[in-house]
């Protein structure tokens, strides 16, 4: 499976950028507000959280990721970038204003997926809230590679990836409340032929009780 950091390692330091493209702004999110960023990456993300004026923590367990993430923080800008596993988070209960998960969550099996779920939770402020993206079961890679687990499929660079079902999703963050889940599509041309690309984002807020 792709818990395996080792692979993640050895992908970042081929292909320092694994996943192109910008990051499209998280609505909702106020000045300062204190931000985890869960599987940070290259910093794609943490970039365009820094520039919404947030506090960020960029998490992620690959080492090499976490250098790239640094090189995107300017000693002007409030965050930092830190070597964790987000299913063991090394905060404290209630110090998070907002967690953003976006395409982490689906690299990880069953287990994986349930431990960050708890832990997100236990480190939301009452009133916080998750903003989560992954692919549903409806993107056009839904089956490519070897079934490991039901709707995950491993590829042949050594990433595994989970497809999710709407209800699925509100399910796996049972103790928090689903306040927005859309189904956003779209079409990828490659050598001239369109595929559907498909996601699930889903806005979750913890209890004020």
């Amino acid at each position: 499976m792709t818990d395996n950091r080792i692979v993640w390692d050895d992908a970042y330091q081929r292909r320092w950028q694994i996943y192109g493209g910008s990051a499209p702004p998280v609505e909702g999110l106020l000045p300062c507000a204190r931000v985890l960023e869960l599987g940070c990456g290259n910093g794609k993300n943490t970039g365009s959280l820094l520039q919404q004026g947030c506090d960020v923590i960029a998490l992620d367990f690959s080492r090499v990721a976490v250098m790239a993430a640094r090189s995107v923080i300017s000693g002007t800008l409030p965050g930092h970038a830190v070597l964790a596993d987000a299913r063991t988070l090394p905060l404290s209960s209630g110090s998070c204003d907002a967690v953003i998960a976006r395409h982490i969550i689906g690299h990880m099996n069953h287990a994986g997926r349930m431990k960050i779920a708890a832990e997100t939770a236990r480190v939301l402020k009452a009133g916080g809230t998750l903003h989560f993206f992954a692919f549903s079961c409806e993107d056009f890679r839904y089956g490519q590679g070897v079934p490991v687990e039901k709707n995950t499929f491993l590829r042949g660079n050594g990433i595994s990836t989970h497809y999710f079902s709407p209800d699925e999703v509100p399910a796996l963050f049972s103790s928090l409340f689903c306040r927005t889940l859309t189904r956003p599509t779209w079409c990828l041309r490659i050598r001239g032929r369109d595929y559907v690309r498909a996601e699930i984002h889903a806005v979750f807020t913890r209890s004020e009780s």
